[in-house]
């Protein structure tokens, strides 16, 4: 059971009435918008879990006289929590151990731990990784507007800032993500044909193979959290990015690991499992111009936690 349910079973039994079971079902209708939200602004599931856990309280809490939408109400609850983690958790990133990448999602139908809205290209690895070069304030204002499309007066009201205020914000994060975001990113079909030459080049140590598929600018990132092994520094270039991985699979990886097919924040994915189940490791990629321009790579047990065990 989720957290959600859990909290959600919680405050049913401690207030049964009629009202607490109207504030249940407005909470669980948009319960899959406040965790697309969160996911997108923290990076974590079980982070986003929490937001929604403390958003359902103060929910229960609040007063009629508080609420004049329930839906823009959640929204601002769980956008302004957000903002918070977000301050608090720098001087953690900070802290953390070698490289920090969101925490892998498994959206394979049925997989999906909170029933995210859309499985689009701002779920991806690469989008989430570009938004951790925006304030937690600018994450908040280009998510609400680009990728959930509210009118500026609500984003506004939901952050309490003004509406010239968030369009300054927006211009100013627009810009960050222009510099960041490839002009042309590779369809579905080309992204699955890179992710299985790609899988067969390392399964077969060949290198030229391997540096037929690396962008020159390729980047390997690999998140362990000094809890697994992993890069502990981004990896640049075609050549050094393809040696990292071939010798880092004959050295790092064991041998006896199966590997599936999974789809990992919208897109295919390779999950390693150990014999019993459990993920060893999480491997997606972003590709452009037929060419594969980052590397992605979670082996942070804590981050893989979600994930579903292997399929029989």
């Amino acid at each position: 059971m989720r957290k959600g349910d859990d909290l959600a079973a919680s405050g049913e039994e401690q207030r049964p009435d009629a009202e607490d079971s109207g504030r249940l079902t407005a909470f669980n209708q948009y319960r899959s918008l406040l965790f697309s939200i969160a996911y997108r602004m923290v990076g974590s599931v079980a982070d986003a879990e929490d937001m929604l856990q403390e958003a359902f309280i103060r929910w229960q809490q609040a007063s009629d006289g508080e609420i004049r939408s329930p839906k823009a109400f959640l929204i601002t609850i769980v956008s302004r929590l957000c903002i918070n983690h977000l301050q608090s958790a720098r001087l953690q990133r900070e802290e953390y151990v070698g490289q920090w990448l969101p925490e892998p999602l498994a959206t394979d139908p049925g997989s999906d731990p909170s029933g995210v809205l859309q499985a689009d290209e701002s779920l991806s690895m690469a989008f989430l990784v570009m938004l951790e070069r925006l304030t937690p304030v600018e994450r908040a204002v280009f998510l609400l507007r680009e990728i959930f499309d509210h009118e500026y007066s609500e984003i506004a009201a939901t952050l309490g800032l003004s509406e010239a205020n968030c369009r300054q914000i927006l211009r100013r994060a627009r810009q960050h993500v222009r510099a960041l975001r490839p002009r042309f990113r590779a369809s579905m079909r080309e992204h699955d044909e890179l992710l299985e030459r790609f899988r067969q080049a390392t399964g077969s140590g060949d290198m030229d193979r391997l540096l037929a598929l690396l962008s020159s600018d390729v980047v390997l990132h690999a998140d362990g959290g000094g809890k697994a092994t992993a890069v502990p520094n981004l990896v640049y270039g075609s050549d050094r990015v393809a040696r990292a991985i071939v010798r880092g699979l004959k050295r790092l990886v064991p041998t006896n690991l199966v590997q599936r097919i999974v789809q990992i924040n919208g897109a295919s994915g390779v999950v390693n499992y150990y014999p019993n189940g459990q993920p060893h490791s999480v491997l997606t990629l972003d590709a452009t111009a037929g060419r594969i321009r980052a590397i992605y790579i979670v082996t942070n047990p804590e981050k893989l936690a979600h994930l579903p065990a292997a399929p029989e």
